[in-house]
């Protein structure tokens, strides 16, 4: 299998992280949307990433689409899950997912009040699946499912912003904490992005054009959510 790529996408990412997960066999290869070839053009109908193209060789769109052929076509992740589990999955799944660009959005706030205001609609989703979390170390128990790999991206994105300026998607929220460690113990994050990833990742979410990228050149924010829109600490 092959997954055509942009080297940031998110939902590129939570293919990759499927396909680790499943321990298959694929390859990436890259490239730029400001310059599509013609090739990908003719394969992807909507012009985005990510592509599948199977082992048989057929072009498949749209990261839900593809994360539901690979969980049907090879054992999945939970086995026995009834219909009803499997749906309640695909929603969660959906929670996390359509708030990808929202965190993508945030990240790139060029101020402390428009990053707290486009956190906030974050911190929604957050609160969301903090509340319908356990104890357990991933969503449904002592197995990884697609749910974790769904979130995986948002609150793999969140360790990088932490690590590098001090500001906290998360906040307090500690079964969600507890998730996020757990997830990154897997070692799924980094295997599902290239060694390029957090290269290009700090270089268009933490330039000094962004305001966490100002954080992380000024020693870090001190605070969650920024209250001074004229300095990060």
């Amino acid at each position: 299998m092959k997954i055509v790529s942009l080297t940031i996408c998110p939902f590129v990412q939570r293919v990759a992280a499927l396909l680790e997960a499943k321990n298959l066999s694929y390859e990436i290869e890259f490239i730029s949307l400001q310059d599509k070839p013609q090739w990908f053009l003719d394969i992807s109908p909507n012009g985005q990433v990510p592509v599948l193209i199977t082992d048989g060789g057929q072009a498949l769109f749209e990261s839900d689409a593809i994360v539901e052929y690979l969980e049907e076509a090879y054992p999945p992740l939970q086995a026995d899950l009834s219909p009803e589990e499997k749906a309640t999955n695909r929603a969660w799944s959906y929670l996390a997912t359509k708030n990808y660009l929202v965190q993508c959005s945030a990240q790139r706030s060029a101020d402390a009040a428009t990053l707290s205001e486009r956190a906030a609609k974050l911190d929604t989703a957050f609160d969301r699946i903090e509340a319908k979390l356990s104890d357990t170390p991933y969503f449904a128990g002592d197995e990884i499912g697609m749910v974790d790999i769904a979130w995986l991206v948002l609150l793999h994105r969140a360790d990088i912003i932490e690590k590098n300026t001090g500001y906290d998607f998360v906040g307090d929220r500690p079964k969600l904490k507890s998730w996020q460690k757990h997830l990154m113990q897997t070692v799924l994050a980094e295997k599902s992005v290239s060694p390029e990833f957090e290269g290009a990742f700090s270089e268009f979410y933490l330039s000094g054009q962004t305001f966490l990228g100002q954080c992380k050149e000024d020693g870090g924010c001190q605070q969650r959510v920024p209250e001074l829109a004229d300095g990060c600490c």
